[in-house]
């Protein structure tokens, strides 16, 4: 009798467990194409709806079978494009979201400065009631896709700011201001039962209607939902119509980043993390069989070789022995472990490419070995700080600063108010601009040394205190410049008179 309990299943590196089916593992647009595409959106929604499926993680919720699903009801093998990976890295999503704690997180939102002050301090007080940062926070990470839209609205006087996605927006542009829009249009397909518990008189409920509505210059025009078989919406629902009057188009569109879109069309702007789908796929699909060659080495197949002994009763288990004749063998078919070993090192190689290719994050934090300086941060992570750059200009410099002149525009026709209180008219001929903190936090050395840079400064007249004070207000988290300026005047006076 020969009880051998290393069989190997494995030649070289690479065993037959790992090999099989590697080949079939699907891509993104093999997954594409099992979306379903509606015919009657734009061809831009469907490449939208695919790459918010990756940003959210639900890109394998249209394959049919979960990993551990080997063989169908009817026997066959299932391959592996039609399975769901066991595990999922989201590579995508965690890029994203580091370059937009690096944009508008609590410590590197910007400030709104204005020559009149007035309109400084009063966009002030409506960047904190309109959680002005969560809703930019929420749109960058949204619009990574290719685009995104945010709604303003004033209700009772208050800032209300809305962030909308845009596969079913359609905007027009004034062909003779092409960056001022003249419409923007939302139409989707939505179900008569959701239209019933919204309040709406459909006539069936089992049916499929167009919701749509719209907005320009003057008005937020709602249209009473049709049929499918009907076509768009053309009656206006003037119950919920809601009449503006701001005179201009209170959407502001923003296009992700600069460079080819991700939809092919204008509207759209490049999407963050295109170019690290593919490879993100890959990674969940090794790690899947890893785990899946785990699981198997806790539990291997058992072979026997008949005869075995008289009325035998296999039972798999440590504690259970097994009895076969003199002809008879018994082998556990394990695998190694090397297999492994060799595929967590090559989803280490397509982390690197995939996070250099969308300038993610590539350092580790286990090489920081002491406390590093706010430069010497922004050099480790040099990559993630130029895309983050990039979005500086798209969600800061064009999107941060139109709903700030919105918001001015608007204080001019409604009274504005925060915390119970009415705020003045805003100047709309004052100039704004974003102050942009540090990206890293600053050294208590690098602190002295800027103290030191601007007394010299101040003391050989290069420079105002105001503008001493402005150098210094985020790092001090000085949100008032003018009133800081006036405290620190009297605190000097003080210190004078007890001198």
């Amino acid at each position: 009798m020969a009880v051998d309990c290393t069989c190997r299943l494995m030649h070289g590196d690479i065993d037959s467990l790992f090999r099989k089916g590697l080949h079939d593992q699907p891509m993104f647009d093999t997954i594409c194409e099992l979306i379903s595409r509606d015919p009657d959106y734009p061809p831009r929604a469907s490449v939208l709806d695919a790459l918010t499926r990756v940003l959210n993680g639900r890109l394998y919720d249209v394959l049919p079978f979960d990993f551990h699903d080997e063989r169908s009801p009817a026997g066959e093998y299932i391959p592996l494009r039609k399975r769901k990976p066991s595990v999922r890295y989201p590579l995508c999503r965690v890029v994203v979201e580091d370059s937009v704690s690096l944009l508008f997180s609590e410590g590197h939102f910007p400030t709104i400065d204005s020559v009149d002050r007035t309109t400084q301090e009063s966009l002030a007080l409506i960047v904190r009631d309109a959680r002005l940062n969560l809703v930019m926070t929420e749109a960058a990470i949204r619009g990574s896709i290719g685009s995104v839209a945010i709604l303003m609205r004033v209700l009772t006087g208050r800032v209300f700011l809305q962030v909308m996605d845009s596969i079913y927006l359609t905007p027009i542009w004034n062909p003779i201001e092409p960056d001022t829009l003249l419409t923007v249009t939302e139409r989707y397909k939505v179900s008569g039962i959701q239209l019933s518990s919204d309040g709406y008189d459909v006539s069936d409920s089992t049916a499929e209607y167009w919701f749509q509505r719209s907005w320009d210059s003057y008005d937020e025009a709602w249209y009473i939902p049709s049929l499918i078989s009907d076509g768009p919406p053309h009656l206006i629902d003037t119950n919920r119509t809601v009449h503006h009057g701001l005179g201009f188009v209170p959407v502001v569109w923003i296009r992700n980043l600069p460079g080819y879109s991700s939809t092919g069309d204008q509207n759209d702007g490049a999407c963050t993390f295109r170019a690290a789908i593919e490879t993100q796929i890959e990674i969940d699909y090794q790690l899947s069989q890893v785990g899946r060659g785990l699981k198997y080495s806790s539990d291997p197949t058992l072979l026997l070789k008949e005869p075995i002994g008289a009325d035998a009763d296999i039972i798999k288990g440590a504690g259970n022995a097994l009895v076969v004749s003199e002809k008879g063998d018994a082998r556990l078919l394990e695998i190694g472990g090397t297999a492994a070993a060799a595929v967590m090192d090559y989803v280490r190689t397509l982390r690197e490419f995939a996070l250099e290719s969308i300038h993610g994050n590539r350092s580790s934090p286990d090489r920081l070995t002491a406390a590093q300086s706010g430069r010497a941060l922004e050099l480790m992570n040099l990559g993630l700080l130029w895309l983050a750059d990039n979005l500086r200009i798209t969600y800061g410099e064009v999107a941060l600063l139109s709903l700030a002149r919105m918001i001015v525009q608007a204080s001019l026709c409604y009274t504005l108010r925060v915390a119970g209180k009415d705020l003045p008219p805003m100047d709309s001929t004052a100039a704004l601009s974003l102050k942009w903190p540090r990206w890293y936090p600053t050294s208590a050395a690098d602190r002295q040394l800027d103290a030191a840079t601007l007394e010299t400064l101040m003391n050989s007249g290069l420079i105002s205190r105001a503008s001493a004070i402005k150098a210094v207000a985020n790092t001090y988290d000085i949100d008032n410049v003018t009133a800081e300026l006036a405290q620190s005047a009297a605190d000097q006076d003080e210190r004078q008179s007890i001198d």
